[in-house]
């Protein structure tokens, strides 16, 4: 029973109130469970970033589940072995994505051919041997690609063709003995390379990247270090600082090369053409002209000494014969200053040719010595 004096009006209020409230707080929950995705299994994630860590987590394959807002994706330190196509189909908005640490052996051409937003891509410590050249052709925004620790021989011409905005690269800890000029000069915005730890091969397969490197210091950019394996009178040196007398030897191999090519093609020359054919029973053959394959040498560099040497006594005997136009001229100069000095002072002495006095005094002296 009600109190005297109450009314029922002021409860039902409330209570209605309060049911509407708590269908509006229903409906939010509802609207952003629909709005945010489910986050994958065992992965965590965060909706204000939108980053989707998965790393260290011993997946063998890439979750199918990862929302299509992501833009961080870490998947460090798993067992990745491989990646399919379709891996990162529908991951537009991706700008940061992390395949450390993992055992990839090979990435197919199109794996992140969706992925145009994509800033920073970081591969490193992986097993890699070799990149197709249409790898990277579809990330025009990136700007940090970390290939480090792998097994990579060479670099395909024309792989960093679709980067104009990379600014660092990172090559360190390969098998690579030499690159080429023209795969590296697409890449108009870097600023950092690293190409430390790798077997150098400093000879004339390295001499048109070197122009490069120079290009590239000139510009400002920064260079670890490029320090030359073979041959043994370069190694531990850095690339930069060998002199360019060391590759002169290049034209003239590229010479022997050139008219080498104009020459008439004749066959191989193969282990067997250099054995001796068996005489056949009968009357002696006349000898036929050896054709032998011809052994070239390999024409190896000066020694590094010598051409520091040769710098060395050149620039000594030009400050010698500076030094001596410098003294020769200055006793040119004094030389003639006392020259000069002394013919007025013998004019001085000698009186002026037809002077009567003159001649007086002189016949005076005649006289006083007679």
């Amino acid at each position: 029973m009600l109190a005297p004096g109450s009314s029922p009006k002021p409860r039902t209020r409330l209570a209605l109130q309060w049911k509407q409230i708590s269908w509006l707080t229903y409906w939010l929950v509802l609207c952003a469970a629909e709005a945010l995705p489910a986050c994958p299994f065992s992965c965590s994630c965060d909706s204000r970033s939108l980053e989707v860590d998965c790393s260290g987590l011993g997946l063998t394959v890439v979750p199918p589940d990862v929302p299509a807002a992501t833009r961080t994706l870490l998947l460090q330190n798993n067992r990745l072995s491989s990646l399919p196509s379709w891996a990162f189909a529908n991951l537009s908005s991706l700008q940061r994505l992390d395949l450390s640490n993992n055992f990839l052996d090979r990435l197919p051409r199109a794996v992140f051919a969706d992925l145009a937003n994509l800033t920073e891509l970081q591969l490193r410590n992986n097993s890699l041997r070799a990149l197709d050249p249409e790898l990277l052709r579809h990330l025009p925004r990136l700007r940090h690609l970390d290939l480090s620790l792998n097994g990579l021989a060479r670099l395909p011409p024309g792989l960093f063709d679709g980067l104009p905005a990379l600014r660092s690269l990172s090559l360190r800890t390969n098998r690579l003995q030499s690159l080429d000029r023209l795969t590296f000069e697409p890449l108009a915005s870097l600023q950092l390379l690293q190409v430390g730890d790798n077997p150098w091969e400093c000879d004339c397969h390295l001499r048109d990247f070197k122009h490069w490197l120079e290009w590239f210091s000139y510009r400002g950019g920064r260079l670890d270090q490029l320090a030359c394996t073979l041959p043994k009178e370069l190694r531990g040196k850095d690339m930069r600082v060998v002199p360019m007398e060391m590759f002169n030897y290049c034209s003239q191999l590229e010479d022997e090369d050139s008219s080498a090519g104009l020459e008439v093609p004749g066959p191989p020359c193969t282990k067997a053409s250099l054995e001796p054919a068996k005489p056949k029973p009968g009357p002696e053959p006349e000898p036929e002209p050896s054709t032998a394959c011809p052994q070239k040498q390999r024409p190896r560099p000066v020694s590094v000494r010598r051409a520091i040497g040769t710098v060395i006594i050149a620039g000594v005997v030009c400050g010698i014969v500076c030094i001596m136009m410098v003294v020769a001229a200055a006793y040119g100069c004094i030389y003639a200053s006392l020259m000069a000095k002394y013919h007025r002072e013998l004019k001085k002495r000698q009186p002026l040719m037809g002077d009567p006095e003159g001649e007086h005094e002189d016949q005076k002296q005649i006289s006083s010595v007679a």
